[in-house]
């Protein structure tokens, strides 16, 4: 997971342009990042996690409670709220351990598993990739109001999923040394951004997996309405210090998310604050020979850093900031 020598060859990507889905999709959201960015800037302060304040609420969490700074660094075996004692069911991929990314029969767009899609016609709505369907999000599953305080205790579960989810990725993936190996990681990215965020489409692969998205649905609506009410009250303790009529300003902005319960706008700005770290949890597997890439409209490459960006500080893809009808239409281009 650190930065060892690449086990790889680095391979070049084939035939893209600036013309292809993907680069267009980047192109296309890099000013709405920005927005969002610039939108949620003002109280990204007091969103933004710290890995070494998160706590999990499960007994073997008192073994190793010393929380590491490092996502990558991170064990499910007692960083997780998965109740039980048994390792093995409390992996985030417990349901996953068999995920195959290029299943060609793994894709579903029945009405009853997309939202949405019952409002399409002949059925031509969103079809939810293999991979989006065995995302590893078991963890998420268990959290709630009790087991999740804060901004701090929400980032620690949130990077859990994220790192188990990247390893699925990296060590199935086909295509080693390649940066098709980042564009899924970029891909499950935008997915976890989405749950977090409340936009997510796909409703579940049977009736226990529909329950148990609308039950991960209520309690982030719950989580981030605790979230929202510490903010306020931390604002009205912050009397003479800036930025003055503090409370004012996080009523004003979140007056919406208040009235219809959903906190969506707070959802995007926890995301904006923490999207970095959720990066950076997702690459700890990637090789070094393994780059983000990003062909733009003068006919330049644009690559990350190795590792697909792990250590460059920021995000290399805007992936996350397109409709998830749109990247799964591209994904499901590019592999069938």
């Amino acid at each position: 997971m650190g930065s060892s020598a690449s086990k790889f060859s680095k391979t070049v990507v084939g035939n893209e342009t600036h013309k292809s889905a993907r680069n267009i999709l980047e192109g296309f959201a890099k000013d709405i990042k920005g927005k969002a960015s610039s939108d949620a800037e003002k109280h990204a302060y007091s969103l933004k996690g710290n890995l070494k304040d998160a706590k999990f609420n499960h007994d073997f969490f008192k073994i190793k409670s010393d929380m590491p700074g490092n996502p990558c660094y991170l064990d499910f075996a007692f960083h997780s709220n998965t109740p039980g004692g048994e390792k093995q069911y409390r992996h985030p991929c417990a349901r996953s351990m068999n995920k195959n990314l290029f299943n060609l029969e793994g894709a579903v767009c029945t009405n009853s598993k997309i939202k949405g899609n019952e409002e399409k016609i002949n059925g031509a709505g969103a079809c939810a990739p293999y991979r989006r369907r065995h995302i590893c999000d078991l963890n998420l599953e268990h959290i709630d109001v009790h087991n999740v305080q804060n901004i701090h205790d929400l980032l620690g579960n949130v990077l859990v999923t994220a790192k188990y989810e990247g390893e699925s990725i990296v060590e199935k993936h086909p295509n080693r040394g390649s940066s098709e190996v980042c564009t899924a990681l970029a891909r499950s990215f935008a997915d976890i951004g989405d749950i977090i965020r409340g936009r997510d489409m796909f409703l579940g692969n049977n009736e226990t997996d529909k329950e148990q998205k609308v039950k991960l649905e209520k309690n982030l609506k719950n989580i981030f309405k605790k979230i929202y009410e510490e903010l306020r009250e931390e604002q009205t303790k912050r009397k003479g210090a800036k930025p003055k009529n503090g409370r004012a300003q996080i009523e004003a902005r979140y007056k919406k998310d208040e009235e219809d319960g959903n906190y969506y706008q707070l959802r995007e700005d926890w995301w904006t604050a923490n999207r970095d770290q959720v990066w950076k949890a997702l690459t700890c597997f990637a090789d070094g020979s393994e780059e983000y890439f990003i062909q733009s409209e003068n006919n330049t490459q644009l690559f990350s850093n190795p590792k697909c960006g792990h250590e460059q500080g920021n995000v290399p893809t805007n992936l996350d900031y397109v409709p998830q009808f749109l990247r799964w239409f591209d994904e499901w281009a590019d592999e069938f």
